[in-house]
């Protein structure tokens, strides 16, 4: 990073169903945004990872990687997902990811657990198409700006001024009484066992 450009690089992918097909407005396959975006964030000394990491036979062993292009695609492709996919879903997602990596990491790929967590992952990608601007300097990938057809973001929904007319905020208070209700039966039942002892 250190012996990286010192003006800042700029790029654009573009996702359909979570998959990357463009780069900088230009269609390609995914092979060719991933070996453009190795060989860009390789300049500007992006996706250097150096772990301790626990193999399948148990024993600790230490990784050092560059995966410039995969660590950009990741950044961009989660920030889009924020954008398109409910949170309950993208909640699951995150979840369910830890076991994917497992899977893929022990060269488990045909078996009828990857079978359907592919099917799921193949129905979570459904809305992530749109295009994601970065911004790549001295080791660093900063998400500087995002768009998608299938965004579920909206102003006046996000709005908490109170003319926005689409957020009470006196629904809030309602809400919050709903949601403490186990946090107040817990409490009431330390207080009664305290009062036992």
């Amino acid at each position: 990073p250190k012996q990286a450009p010192q003006r800042p690089g700029s790029l654009t992918i573009g996702f359909e169903e979570g998959v990357p097909v463009r780069l900088d407005g230009r269609k390609l396959k995914p092979l060719a945004v991933l070996q453009k975006l190795n060989a860009l964030g390789g300049r500007h000394g992006v996706g250097r990872i150096d772990m301790v990491e626990s193999r399948f036979v148990g024993m600790k062993s230490r990784g050092v990687y560059e995966t410039p292009g995969g660590a950009i695609l990741m950044a961009a492709h989660r920030d889009l997902e924020g954008l398109t996919m409910d949170r309950d879903l993208h909640y699951l997602k995150e979840t369910l990811m830890p076991r994917f990596a497992a899977l893929v990491y022990n060269g488990l790929w045909f078996t009828r657990e990857m079978d359907a967590l592919m099917a799921f992952l193949y129905e979570s990608q459904r809305y992530v198409t749109g295009t994601v601007n970065l911004e790549l300097y001295k080791g660093n990938i900063t998400v500087t700006g995002r768009q998608s057809p299938c965004s579920l973001y909206e102003s006046a929904v996000a709005s908490m001024e109170a003319d926005a007319g689409a957020y009470n905020q006196a629904d809030a208070t309602g809400f919050i009484q709903l949601h403490a209700l186990p946090l107040k039966a817990h409490a009431r039942r330390v207080r009664k066992l305290l009062k036992q002892k």
